[in-house]
């Protein structure tokens, strides 16, 4: 019996977790990297014909992103899921191939008028669609088998792990011979009290735990009154005449401000502008919704199931305006009246939200408000920080809009949480982390350790023999000093062509300008040479 660590090792995307045990060959996760990438993975060991099945924490594409890849690959097997993830797959895996699918259209209409080669999606639509049909959905807290052969026995059973609708930690029994080993996956460990999903669920005993540590150096700023301070938000803007713009994700987070939205209309907590229009403009956001409502009865905390109990759906209300085609996004701002737009992406990196940015940034009576997480260098972390002018579809925007930041409850347990969960699992022998930083993680390791427990933070490579409980490749971090120059790994390689290209001819059309812009000019383009030369 093997592991095998290959994503999410001291990094917080690409999840993915190699297992042969039982005459098997398995995975667990298959992630999409996103963002950054701070060291080499190592490759899945063998081909995709050769898996023969995956264990699926949660839709989350850093979780399942590349489930349409393995299929493209030649993989057959099954892809086991809970219920609720297995639904939230069938939506986002097709949304995550057509992401695919435009950016290569549109990065090979660039590429073309350059001469270069076309560029090719990592996987197509008819990937994604080949991929969701070998998903076999399970219920929570009930065991199954895998595989049975001569060689053993692989059960699977699925705990709500709190983070997300239909989010699991994965209880795997392993069986050969005589010998039985119990092993955890937490995958992404969820916050307490968290609108409409139950908390994380503890697990009682195992023999080994490969767990996330995603804020393991850090504890939440819990907000004390959520819905009270989005309400004020809204009766601030309203009452000046504005309209409050929201940038969401699609899956979980849009969910949850309809959630804390409906308190706040049937709670009559925004005062003269009764009747006030929500609209959802997201296609992915509005599929999501639905998959929410029709697993109530099995993802659903009590709160939410006491409105579901007395007939009432706690994530609409009336006023509630779902738009789907793209006449009826365009129409959105032809409304007049002050209303709430909930949009995707909910960095403002793609989507609709760009466009009802456009319509609305410039407009001071406005409000923008981000309710999650901005990265760095993306259009949402710009406006936070204040951006003065933004560029929107090669057009130059003022900001006017006032700029709020309200960060919703976490949908990732903290460092606190992440102790106490971990604590309630007796009898383990080794603790994995992974699903965190360099600095998560390590903080995090070092934390079980002074509280008497084996922790070890794996880098990508690292092998475990489960049977005699022994580290046998202790992988050493491989840093990426260099990405390739291949636009299609680094999609952002063919914008630093453009750039190049533009400030080219800038230079050719400056032999009239007067000595000092010239001198001014070439001093501006050393200095940013010199940044970034190595």
């Amino acid at each position: 019996m093997k592991i095998m660590f290959i994503g999410a090792t001291h990094e917080v995307t690409g999840s993915c977790t190699y297992i042969e045990a039982c005459g098997k060959k398995f995975l667990v996760d298959f992630g999409m990297e996103q963002g950054a990438d701070m060291f080499e993975n190592v490759k899945v060991p063998v081909p995709p014909s050769e898996i023969d099945f995956v264990l699926l924490t949660h839709a989350h594409i850093d979780h399942s992103g590349l489930l349409p890849l393995l299929y493209a690959g030649g993989f057959t097997g099954e892809i086991h899921a809970t219920t609720a993830t297995s639904h939230l797959c069938n939506v986002m895996l097709r949304d995550s191939a057509h992401i695919q699918e435009f950016e290569a259209e549109w990065r090979s209409r660039k590429a073309k008028r350059r001469g270069e080669d076309d560029f090719e999606p990592l996987y197509t639509t008819d990937d994604a669609l080949g991929a969701i049909e070998l998903f076999v959905p399970h219920p929570y807290e009930t065991e199954f088998t895998v595989s049975e052969t001569q060689l053993g026995q692989v059960k699977v059973m699925f705990r709500d792990a709190g983070h997300l609708l239909g989010s699991a930690s994965i209880i795997l029994t392993l069986t050969e011979g005589n010998q039985s080993k119990c092993i955890v996956f937490s995958g992404d460990i969820g916050n307490t009290d968290q609108p409409l999903i139950r908390d994380p669920q503890y697990i009682e005993s195992a023999d080994y735990v490969i767990m996330e540590s995603t804020y393991g150096d850090r504890l939440h700023n819990r907000p004390t009154d959520y819905v009270t301070a989005l309400a004020d938000v809204f009766q601030t803007t309203f009452d000046r005449g504005g309209s409050v713009i929201i940038p969401s994700f699609a899956v979980g987070r849009t969910q949850e401000m309809l959630y804390f939205i409906r308190k706040i209309k049937t709670e009559n907590l925004v005062r003269n502008h009764d009747n006030f229009p929500v609209y959802v403009d997201s296609p992915l956001a509005n599929e999501a919704t639905d998959i929410f409502i029709n697993n109530r009865e099995s993802c659903y905390d009590e709160e939410a199931l006491s409105y579901v109990r007395r007939g009432i759906n706690p994530i609409t209300f009336d006023d509630l305006i779902r738009t789907v085609s793209s006449d009826e996004s365009r129409a959105i701002n032809s409304d007049n009246r002050p209303k709430v737009i909930i949009s995707a992406s909910g960095m403002c990196e793609a989507g609709r939200i760009k466009h009802h940015l456009k319509h609305n940034l410039w407009i001071p009576e406005n409000t923008i408000l981000f309710v999650g997480y901005q990265a760095v260098n993306t259009l949402g972390r710009s406006l936070v920080e204040g951006a003065k002018k933004v560029k929107l579809f090669g057009e130059t925007v003022k900001v006017s809009a006032e700029i709020k930041q309200l960060p919703g409850v976490s949908g990732h347990a903290d460092m606190n949480g992440l102790v106490k969960w971990a604590e309630n699992i007796k009898n383990v022998k080794k603790y994995f982390i992974i699903h965190g930083d360099e600095k998560a993680s390590e903080h995090f390791k070092n934390l079980l350790q002074e509280r008497g427990l084996d922790a070890y933070a794996p880098y990508s490579g690292a092998e475990f023999d489960i049977l005699t409980g022994e580290i046998t490749v202790d992988a050493k971090p491989a840093p990426i000093v260099h990405k390739t120059t291949n636009a299609n790994n680094n999609i952002y390689y063919s914008d630093l062509l453009d750039a190049s290209e533009r400030l080219y001819n800038l230079i050719k059309r400056s032999g009239g300008r007067t000595n000092a812009d010239m001198r001014k000019l070439a001093e501006k383009i050393n200095k940013l040479c010199d940044k970034w030369e190595i």
